[in-house]
């Protein structure tokens, strides 16, 4: 327990992918001595293998720094936050924690599209700046030019801007003198009932919920009774402790202070991200508690049937520790028993995916990434479809509406030309240019969704030769003239391949999908039609041609008619394996038919 609460510095570090947090964070827990050296290792706080694997940070993760200065002890508590888009919402629970904030931006390589989003969330929050330039160390950092982009996004003196070099620890020590310098201690609230903000949580097999929390008022320890705001339900709590990284165990957390609660809590909606837990007797809940909403829906398929509970166990405890997945049962006809689920976006979808793989051992047939669309009927009634196959009879349609975002491109300014004609293939309606220097511009433009969820973040690299960073926020939902394209394979409707797409794009789209198709399907002993179609009309088709076994190889010499009878034979079982047989779509089908 902490015996001031002004000796307390909530903060968190934000910056764009690969700008060095995770490093900065690992020299922080050094300097402490958190982590023994022996114990120590790169990106400590990435505990998943796939944040070391990708060099991202998925999950925030918080740690709790003892620190001296002057002679006076301080507690640092830390919560490290992921940088890519798909997790703002992680990040905007860990901002609402804090007091302050570590922006950290890379010398090599500017200011980034998501730190002036993260950094705009931070400032909503009213949390102290500390502005950080990292990577000095490196031949090709531009520190004063970096200097200046921060200057103009900041308003800040270039004096107060911090450098260092996270890996080699060059400058570290000096930002933990800052941090007690310039981020405020937690405000002391006269209330003295409980108020915590869950900012995290986490599931275990022994402890059930475990529930990361930071204090705004009274204290929690052993034997309290505590109620969760969002669902109303009371309970005892088992556990209260800190991280130091790992959970360690004490006998109570007072107001200001970040730590964790056990409480017996089995069932995943009883502990939500972003509620208050609270004394029994409070009313008002902290504010800014909302439901994240998902923008990209696809719907997950045990291969095996037998494996569905175990597919629903696995999406509970991964939407304990990540409250912006969404999921609900649906069922198909050529695929069984599965789950609708809402991501952020095709990242967050990619690691669901590789995560109930790897943990949970799971095979699955996940189809065709989409978004939502608001229905307008004939008979004034709207409806929202999840997925091409929903849509209805278009002749009860009146009109289709689909989202948008309202996207930001960071870039050199040398390719805004390549970045303007890929927006523009991408049906991006152009807003605006801002320049930060006389290098570099910010593109301001209107996208569909749909577009965005596809190949579009590979092409704008590729495009940009790496250097364009992008950022984007659902704006509105507009009207435009869409179809559902289907596609048959030998004839049977395959559902989980249809797509909404614009009008105008529906030859070009039809084409480029069967020739895709051709080459992913594998080839069977019968020929395979691969037809696009509108409604009942086929406007584009390719044939994979059957594999074709010698049977008249064993034949030498005699009389021709023998090679006849034989290729008659083949032909009848051909024709006969074609009436039975049903072609097996491989999985890198649905993901290639995204692709432009």
């Amino acid at each position: 327990m902490v015996k001031d609460i002004k000796s307390i510095r909530n903060f968190c570090i934000i910056a764009h992918i690969d700008h060095g947090k995770s490093t900065l964070a690992d020299r922080l827990l050094e300097l402490t001595n958190t982590v023994e050296k022996r114990k120590m290792q790169a990106q400590l706080l990435d505990q998943m293998d796939l944040e070391k694997e990708r060099g991202i940070t998925i999950k925030l993760q918080p740690v709790r720094l003892n620190y001296n200065s002057n002679g006076k002890d301080y507690v640092l508590n830390l919560i490290d936050t992921p940088g890519h888009v798909d997790f703002t919402y992680e990040v905007s629970r860990s901002i609402a924690a804090c007091e302050g904030a570590l922006l950290l931006v890379d010398a090599t390589k500017g200011v980034q599209a998501q730190t002036i989003a993260n950094l705009y969330l931070a400032l909503e929050h009213d949390l102290e700046i500390v502005p950080i330039i990292n990577k000095i160390d490196l031949p090709n950092a531009n520190v004063e030019k970096v200097c200046r982009e921060i200057v103009q996004l900041l308003g800040c003196k270039e004096n107060e801007i911090m450098k260092i070099s996270a890996k080699t620890g060059e400058g570290v020590a000096q930002v933990l003198e800052k941090i007690v310098e310039k981020i405020p201690a937690p405000k002391k609230e006269d209330d003295n009932e409980l108020k915590a903000l869950i900012f995290d949580s986490v599931f275990s097999e022994y402890k059930g919920a475990i529930a990361y929390i930071r204090i705004f008022s009274g204290s929690i320890k052993i034997g309290d009774t505590i109620k969760m705001m969002s669902t109303e339900k009371e309970s005892e709590v088992l556990e209260v402790g800190v991280f130091k990284p790992k959970q360690v165990e004490i006998d109570k957390i007072t107001a200001g202070e970040v730590g964790y609660v056990v409480a017996g809590l089995k069932e995943v909606s009883e502990c939500r991200v972003g509620d208050t837990m609270a004394s029994p007797n409070i009313t008002e809940p902290l504010p800014g508690y909302k439901e994240v909403k998902p923008m990209v829906f696809a719907s997950f398929y045990p291969e095996n049937a037998d494996d569905f509970d175990n597919l629903k166990d696995a999406l509970g405890k991964l939407k304990l520790n990540d409250a912006s997945l969404d999921y609900e049962v649906e069922s198909s006809k050529a695929l069984g028993r599965g789950f609708r689920c809402g991501f952020l976006g095709l990242l967050h979808l990619e690691i669901i995916t590789e995560r109930l793989k790897r943990e949970f051992g799971l095979t699955l047939t996940i189809t065709v990434p989409s978004v939502a669309y608001k229905i307008n009927l004939k008979s004034k009634k709207q409806i929202t479809i999840f997925s091409a196959a929903d849509l209805p009879d278009l002749s009860l349609v009146d009109s289709i509406a689909e989202p948008w975002v309202s996207m930001d491109v960071i870039s050199p300014s040398t390719y805004v030309g390549k970045l303007m004609e890929l927006m523009q293939f991408y049906r991006g309606q152009y807003k605006n240019t801002e320049y930060l220097d006389e290098t570099r511009s910010i593109l301001h433009y209107d996208v569909p969704l749909a577009e965005v969820i596809t190949d579009f973040y590979d092409k704008l690299k590729s495009v940009s030769s790496g250097y364009a960073s992008v950022n984007y926020e659902i704006s509105d939902y507009k009207v435009e003239d869409l179809v559902r394209l289907d596609v048959l394979v030998a004839n049977d409707l395959v559902l989980a391949l249809s797509r909404i797409i614009p009008k105008e794009r529906v030859m070009t789209e039809a084409k480029s999908i069967v020739k895709k198709l051709k080459n992913v399907v594998p080839q069977q002993s019968f020929q395979v039609s691969l037809q696009a179609a509108i409604g009942g009309k086929i406007i584009a088709r390719e044939d994979i041609k059957a594999m074709r076994k010698d049977v008249i190889a064993k034949l030498y010499g005699g009389d021709v008619t023998r090679k006849k009878k034989l290729l008659e034979k083949q032909k009848k079982g051909k024709r006969k394996m074609k009436e039975l047989g049903r072609v097996r779509i491989p999985q890198e089908a649905f993901l290639e038919v995204l692709k432009k």
